[in-house]
């Protein structure tokens, strides 16, 4: 596997991360983004959420991205995701530059090859899980694989409740059903935001472990926006933000190698 791209900017002192290579065209990147700026309002209003960031997320690799609130860690998930737009810099999913696409170009891009979880599960009210985790095959005219489908329903504990609908589901019920709808369409690269943040430790360890195997396993890539030392863990390697900027990276992180590297770096 090549190495993974450097971060940007000046990073306090902490362990020093692998040597790593900056993202280029020979590289097999899911998606990157080079000299990423996004800025919101103007003059004295204006706030840089992300300040000329350049990083890849590679193909076949769990990538977990950390930092305050504020720091620019959903931004720079939404806009490397085609879900909102830079100011200035690319965007680019395989060898798509989407800074390039027209909103219906990039509504199917992201139909047909990028899978979403959010804490917030968007799941629509008058379809039951099954229908709701089958949607964006449904929408792309494509037929899920029977034995993957199983095994995602399996895994996410939703064989009984599969024709109960949103209404009569509790919360974490709810973000299995949309955690299984970014998973079963096998999609090129998985933005999660707060994958587990409704569902308690067992269960939010399953899906992690569930992650990470399709991950190690499918080859899937899953770039996850996370808060919780231990949900980074399942990760392969750390991105950490303050201030719009990536300031320091872990490989292979521990528990304990995370709180000390956000420790040391005040976040």
């Amino acid at each position: 596997m090549d190495a993974p791209p450097p971060f940007t900017g000046q990073a306090p002192a902490a362990p020093a991360a692998a040597p790593i290579a900056a993202p280029t065209a020979t590289i097999g990147w899911a998606a990157q983004v080079i000299g990423a700026t996004k800025v919101y309002g103007s003059g004295e209003a204006e706030v840089r959420a992300l300040d000329g960031v350049t990083v890849g997320f590679e193909h076949g690799r769990f990538t977990a991205i950390m930092g305050p609130s504020g720091s620019g860690k959903s931004t720079l998930m939404q806009c490397a995701a085609g879900l909102d737009r830079l100011t200035s810099g690319q965007a680019i999913i395989g060898d798509v530059d989407i800074t390039r696409l027209t909103e219906k170009e990039l509504t199917l891009l992201r139909r047909d090859k990028i899978g979403f979880i959010f804490q917030q599960f968007n799941l629509l009210p008058t379809l039951n899980a099954r229908e709701n985790i089958t949607f964006p095959l449904d929408l792309a005219g494509r037929k899920p694989d029977p034995a993957w489908m199983d095994q995602v329903v399996a895994t996410v504990g939703l064989g009984d409740r599969l024709d109960h609908k949103p209404s009569e589901l509790s919360g974490g019920q709810q973000q299995r059903v949309a955690v299984a709808r970014a998973l079963v369409e096998r999609p090129e690269i998985i933005f999660a935001d707060e994958p587990t943040g409704n569902l308690d430790s067992r269960s939010s360890a399953e899906i992690l472990t569930f992650m990470s195997r399709a991950v190690a396993e499918q080859g899937q890539t899953v770039v996850m926006v996370t808060h919780d030392p231990i949900a980074a863990t399942y990760a392969s390697r750390i991105l950490f933000l303050a201030d719009g900027r990536i300031v320091d990276e872990l490989l292979q992180p521990t528990r304990e190698a995370i709180l000390a590297r956000m420790g040391g770096l005040g976040l």
